[in-house]
């Protein structure tokens, strides 16, 4: 399947790259490019560059590179088509399709979230105006919700009337498949239609793009009924294991602090926002799953749990353990007070709240240190048994390194021998009360590893710099570049791509991708030079080259007269090579060497 085209070109024009990448890292304008902290490695110093006016970005670091769709792709996990219809969503383009199955598809979808859409209106607008919404709005500001919060964040109320079931569904007029497939009404065994939401409170969840896809449903307290109901997960645009409340809000803040905080229910998300912390998202209506923390991880890699971390056991311990590795994060449990939820705390005591994600203790942490404060530390037997339990707590992780630090904190903490304690986690033994070592422990010295980058040689550096402004300042050099002026073969095949092809972007396309690659981080590059030195120094490198390899020819040269042909032409390049450093010579030297080199650099020496 794909897209026109002409559709595709209309949304490369249309999107402001600088704009999109700034919803995943921040951007500052230095000179006629924009730079920034890489969105797809870690790193202190900006390597990421962006081209806004080729609509193209290069990473000096981790070399990640391509223009406005294939940033979206990489970012949000999506393949080309998904990644243009994000991008067309964004900036209102109509897309026409190659083939009406895949349209009708997605055509399909579409239909579907425009239904949920005006169900959210439609239970907002009773929320706001209904009479029978009042005992709803009455829990609403009991809970902390002002008419501003309901209106952000678009709650609604699913009315309980005896005599209507279907007053949605009568509103939105769907089919029966359509009805199902949406998620908001179902058929009754006499094959009416009613809806799936009654005499609740509807909290609209988006994925992450924006689109309304379903709603979680909380009861009015003293009525029966479930306390909480979300949508089904048969529902045709809604998978629960997949989607996080409030992620649409919370995105482009997780990309500029560095986290995301997760929390368990969806006041306690807007409780955060309250408290000026909105980058929580919650999890709905089941437990955090490896789909979550890799939906999680397009975004930052490092995340906050925002509810009781210990709680699940060593089951959610293992599957925390295994995410950190497998997926690259990092997890830390915010320092929230026993027995209060994140969206009451919003409410008492805001800057608590915000203190408790600052504060925040790695995940492992977290739990050793909630065993060693809620044991008994005063007696030989107390601080043993506690000890224990510690180790065993640590033992669950998979890294030796990380083990064996927490296992010293234990020991300073229960007054124990580190190596009694490092014996236990080992199973050799258990903790048995003993005396204190105030012996310091042996640390073995980390050699350093130098990671600065390899020196390209100075020819490579001329040859980019020639290419830069080629892909920059095109009709002030193009004229004067052969081929035989670039001794690397990447960048011959560079210099052949830009010169065969109309613009910049034809060029990448249809050149390899290590071409392609280096003509990316080449746009993203502002050229330091200008094209007269260009020249002259890619002739003076290939003038180098050739004089070598002539000299070399000449010394098993043996006839006089070819001997004199040689050093005729030996004799005439090194006088040019002299001329280039003669400020007034310079440019007809170098037209002189980058002529002769076209013609005869390729085949015998000249006469």
């Amino acid at each position: 399947m794909g897209i026109e085209d002409d559709d595709i070109a209309k949304v490369r024009a249309a999107a402001d790259i600088v704009q999109i990448v700034n919803g995943y890292t921040t951007l500052k304008r230095v000179g006629r490019r924009w730079q920034g902290l890489c969105p797809f490695h870690t790193e202190k110093s900006a390597s990421f560059s962006v081209n806004s006016e080729d609509g193209l970005y290069y990473c000096f670091g981790c070399q990640k590179s391509g223009d406005v769709i294939t940033f979206v792709r990489e970012k949000e996990q999506l393949d080309f088509v998904g990644a243009v219809e994000w991008l067309a969503n964004k900036y209102s383009i109509t897309l026409r399709y190659t083939e009406r199955g895949e349209d009708e598809g997605r055509k399909r979808r579409t239909k579907l979230v425009d239904a949920v859409r005006k169900a959210v209106e439609w239970y907002h607008t009773r929320l706001l105006e209904s009479a029978d919404a009042g005992e709803a709005r009455k829990y609403l500001r009991a809970r902390g919700f002002d008419g501003d919060a309901v209106r952000r964040y678009k709650m609604g109320w699913a009315p309980d009337d005896a005599k209507q079931w279907d007053p949605l569904c009568r509103y939105l007029k769907l089919n029966d498949e359509d009805l199902r497939a949406s998620g908001l009404g179902a058929i009754n065994s006499r094959g009416r239609q009613y809806d799936f939401f009654r005499g609740r409170v509807l909290f609209p969840i988006f994925d992450d793009r924006g689109d309304p896809i379903g709603f979680g449903g909380r009861i009015l307290p003293g009525h029966d009924g479930p306390k909480y109901k979300n949508t089904s997960d048969d529902a045709a645009i809604y998978s629960k294991s997949k989607i996080l409340y409030g992620l649409n809000w919370a995105k482009e803040h997780i990309v500029q602090a560095g986290e995301a905080i997760v929390c368990e229910g969806y006041t306690d998300v807007i409780g955060f926002a309250t408290a000026g912390v909105p980058r929580a998202v919650a999890t709905c209506g089941t437990a955090l799953t490896e789909d979550h923390i890799r939906l999680l991880k397009r975004f930052s890699p490092r995340i906050v749990l925002a509810f009781d971390a210990d709680a699940a056991g060593q089951n959610a311990a293992a599957r925390v353990y295994e995410w950190e590795q497998k997926l690259d994060v990092e997890f830390s449990v915010a320092d929230l007070p026993n027995g209060v939820d994140p969206g009451e705390l919003a409410l008492t005591d805001p800057a608590r709240l915000a203190a408790a994600i600052t504060n925040a203790k790695p995940f492992l942490g977290f739990r050793v240190e909630r065993v060693l404060s809620s044991g008994n530390l005063r007696t030989p037997e107390g601080r043993a048994r506690t000890a224990q339990t510690a180790v065993d707590v640590v033992r669950e992780h998979p890294s030796d390194l990380v083990r064996d630090q927490y296992l010293m904190t234990i020991a300073d903490r229960c007054h124990l021998d580190p190596d009694h304690v490092r014996a236990a986690a080992r199973g050799a033994a258990r903790v048995a009360p003993g005396r204190v070592t105030n012996q310091p422990e042996p640390r073995g010295a980390m050699m350093p590893v130098d990671h600065a980058p390899r020196r390209r040689p100075m020819r490579e550096n001329a040859e980019d710099e020639a290419l830069r402004l080629l892909v920059h300042r095109r009709t002030e050099i193009i004229d004067r570049l052969e081929p035989v002026l670039f001794d690397s073969d990447a960048r011959r095949d560079a210099y052949e791509a830009l010169v065969s092809a109309t613009d910049l972007h034809r060029a990448i396309a249809e050149a390899s991708p290590d071409t392609a690659a280096l003509l990316t981080r080449l746009a993203v590059d502002e050229p330091d030079g200008d094209p007269d030195q260009a020249i002259v120094d890619l002739s003076r490198y290939a003038t180098s080259r050739v004089l070598d390899q002539l000299r070399r020819e000449a010394a098993s040269v043996r006839e006089p007269e070819d001997l004199r042909a040689y050093s005729d032409v030996i004799d005439w390049l090194r006088h040019r090579l002299a001329e280039l450093d003669d400020a007034e010579k310079r440019m007809s030297a170098a037209a002189l060497l980058v002529a002769w080199l076209a013609e005869n650099a390729e085949g015998p020496a000249g006469e």
